[in-house]
């Protein structure tokens, strides 16, 4: 009990400085020292109190060294994980992620120690759950906010469209859809115009949206705008063109959902049955279902029969769902 005790206690210190260092802001102080000089600076006609003001922005926008070598130790690649957090559209940062795993790491390898598991496979477990659970969290997020940008895309193409038509430059109308579009579109057309403003090109602007947004809808439109401009042509007429192909295709891809929705549901009932009856009869009598919480020192890697038998059967089922999953999973 002893062990027990120290073990947790471990564990809600390890998870209170972690939490401390991911989400402790900069001091209040600090902060209203560098908006007041931010604003001299900006109000100044000076040229080295803009210059200042600019390198103070860089500086601030900088990931500090401690963080920076934190994360390129612990991260293999950085960069691609840095990229997923801007899929999502959340102000998450690299600190902040590894934080969420390191803590669901520590969490899940002390319950499971405490449970009476093996040391080993404790670890194993929990390590394979702080790098799986936040990284298939992550991909959710985005699959969600990329079908909200491809449900409105097309009523961006067609606000586009009448903008062009009445006479409009395209860099207006970009503009204009960043106003009146709600959600991801909205957002995402902010951030070009933005761009577009500080010195890039339009290409530049869309290209970098297009690598961030990784959706073959938003790909189609920048392809469009660049072989317009190569090429000339009545681009309102070719956009108009282009949202009616992105609506016909979303329908396609709502009938497959439909069709398919039958055997995503025997799917489900099939994957989660197994769980629930095991979950139901641990609840009504759990001295029966006691050996799969039983560990065995001489079986393998400490774990025993029952154990083995049950992890078998979850790589049979996991296999099982990716085979239902390929099956019902159609490309437009």
């Amino acid at each position: 009990m002893d062990g027990n005790f120290i073990l947790i206690t471990v564990l809600i210190a390890t998870l209170l400085g972690l939490g401390v260092v991911a989400f402790a802001g900069p001091s209040p102080d600090k902060a209203r020292k560098r908006r007041v000089a931010m604003i001299r600076g900006r109000h100044s006609e000076s040229a080295e109190a803009l210059l200042e003001a600019r390198m103070r922005k860089v500086i601030s926008n900088r990931a500090t060294g401690v963080e920076a070598k934190m994360l390129v130790s612990l991260i293999p690649n950085p960069e691609n994980l840095t990229k997923r957090l801007k899929m999502t559209g959340k102000k998450w940062t690299l600190s902040q992620y590894m934080t969420a795993s390191a803590g669901i790491f520590l969490l899940l390898s002390a319950l499971l120690m405490i449970r009476g598991f093996p040391f080993l496979f404790a670890v194993m477990f929990g390590l394979a759950a702080g790098l799986g659970l936040p990284h298939w969290w992550v991909g959710r997020l985005i699959n969600k906010r990329v079908q909200k940008f491809n449900a409105k895309f097309p009523d961006a193409l067609e606000l586009l469209t009448r903008g062009l038509r009445s006479g409009l430059p395209i860099a207006e109308t970009l503009g204009i859809v960043s106003s009146e579009i709600p959600g991801p579109v909205g957002e995402e057309f902010k951030l070009i115009t933005e761009r577009i403003k500080i010195g890039r090109t339009m290409e530049q602007a869309l290209q970098e949206t297009a690598d961030r947004l990784g959706t073959p809808e938003f790909q189609f439109f920048v392809i469009t705008l660049a072989i317009q401009r190569e090429t000339g042509g009545n681009l309102a007429e070719t956009l108009s063109n282009l949202a009616t192909v992105l609506r016909q295709r979303a329908q396609m891809k709502l009938k497959i959902r439909a069709m398919s929705s039958e055997s995503k549901a025997s799917a489900y009932i099939i994957g989660v049955l197994p769980f629930l009856v095991f979950g139901m009869i641990c609840y009504i009598n759990f001295n029966y279902m006691s050996p799969f919480f039983t560990p065995d020192p001489a079986g393998i890697f400490g774990l025993g029969t029952m154990q083995v038998i049950g992890i078998g059967g979850m790589c049979w089922m996991g296999i099982g769902a990716f085979i239902m999953a390929q099956m019902v999973n159609f490309e437009i």
